[in-house]
């Protein structure tokens, strides 16, 4: 079937851009839904209200015409109703943008670094936070209410190509770089960069953070996929299955299932307290064998993400296909055409799927399908019990079965 279009933003055209690409490597939506953010190539970074953004596209087609001209960034302002109301605006962050995370505080939540007694921000629960990844290493943080510089992170040496913050409102941010290096950062200690997590023996591609906060994925040049302890700053566990570099990854929101996505052109679920391969999502028929596994570089995944059902995953890959699919199923449940994609999330809701190509963002209406008795309680449970855990219960062989993932 073939997927909805429910609109698209698509960048200014300038002199410029006509001699240099515009690769959008990254699109973001805000915890509460409020904000999208995605870079358009170069070193800017637009921001827009998604709910206004959403009744532009049912109001006017799938094109957004408020996109050519960018209004001004609001005052900073003690008021909060001023300072909380969304405003569409432009950050120029002085470098190409590779990577894009947003982040909010949960007050109560303390800093890790507990011999700090003096900060020089204070994070309410009403402040959004943006941080962006540079090509000179950098990674800038931005109030997204003000557009005001918050941070400048410097210990990077290469490409910053993905962030991460932690789910749990703790202003804990990981970065992946192309100096083989993910790094730890306390925004809530004024930037304090507090570990330095190291294992991969070429560039670091992306990373995830588990919902519970207690794991993190990290994925780069290498077949391997890394599970990191974010208690003990220490490796968990390697995933080994994929036949080429793994560039994407991403939990499912109950922390049961990992998606990762790899130039081996397929896309594993995994289980990842067990380190199994439960479905492969195939994107090359046949699939190549291992030792061609690289060659088939016009397919490609460059990107997957997990719908916050638990029941989809999104994939794009560079045979100009979106690719929606069921966790359950081997082939895709719906498809759209795009070329030159390169990064892919859902929305907060779940309702659309956004991807970047070229500087601009498409958005398409997720497939909507009700989810089984089965499937809502292996996410309950999954929630809060990992394998080894639904394994051990006292009850019946047929119930565990029934709350397990099952190849």
């Amino acid at each position: 079937a073939r997927s909805r279009t429910v609109g698209e933003l698509l960048a200014p055209t300038s002199p410029f851009d006509k001699k240099c690409g515009r690769e959008n490597w990254t699109v973001a939506f805000a915890p509460d839904g409020s904000y999208l953010a995605w870079s358009q190539g170069h070193r800017i970074v637009k921001l827009v209200p998604w709910a206004q953004c959403l009744n532009n596209f049912l109001l006017h087609g799938t094109k957004n015409g408020a996109n050519g001209v960018s209004t001004r960034l609001p005052r900073q302002s003690t008021e909060s109703g001023q300072k909380n109301k969304p405003c569409e605006h432009v950050i120029d962050c002085g470098d190409i943008v590779w990577s894009l995370a947003f982040g909010s505080s949960v007050p109560e939540k303390q800093s890790r670094c507990v011999n700090i007694e003096w900060h020089r921000f204070k994070f309410g629960q009403d402040q959004l936070l943006l941080a962006t990844g540079l090509n000179n290493g950098r990674i800038k943080i931005w109030d997204v209410y003000t557009g005001k510089l918050l941070l400048n992170l410097m210990d990077h040496t290469e490409v910053v190509r993905d962030l991460t913050f932690a789910p749990d409102g703790s202003l804990i941010l990981v970065s992946a770089s192309r100096d083989k290096t993910l790094r730890v950062w306390d925004l809530k200690d004024d930037g304090n960069m507090m570990k330095v997590l190291r294992g991969h023996p070429n560039w670091v591609y992306g990373c995830a953070f588990s919902p519970d906060s207690s794991i993190l994925c990290s994925v780069g040049a290498s077949k391997a996929v890394f599970l990191w302890d974010m208690d003990k700053y220490s490796m968990l566990r390697k995933l080994e299955g994929h036949h080429n570099d793994v560039v994407a990854c991403e939990f499912s929101p109950d922390g049961a299932l990992l998606a990762t996505a790899s130039y081996d052109t397929r896309v594993y679920v995994w289980d990842p307290h067990i380190g199994v391969i439960l479905r492969e999502f195939g994107h090359l028929f046949p699939p190549p064998t291992p030792i061609f596994a690289g060659g088939a570089n016009d397919r490609w995944v460059r990107s997957v993400c997990f719908s916050h059902d638990g029941l989809h995953v999104a994939s794009l890959a560079d045979d100009k296909m979106v690719r929606f699919w069921r966790i359950d199923e081997e082939y895709p449940v719906q498809v759209a055409p795009l070329n030159n994609g390169l990064c892919c999330t859902f929305s907060t809701d779940g309702s659309v799927l956004a991807a970047g190509q070229d500087g601009s963002v498409y958005f398409w209406a997720t497939p909507s399908q009700v989810s089984s008795l089965q499937h809502l309680c292996r996410m309950a449970i999954r929630r809060v019990m990992p394998t080894s855990q639904v394994k051990s219960l006292p009850i019946p062989c047929k119930v565990v079965e029934f709350l397990c993932y099952q190849i």
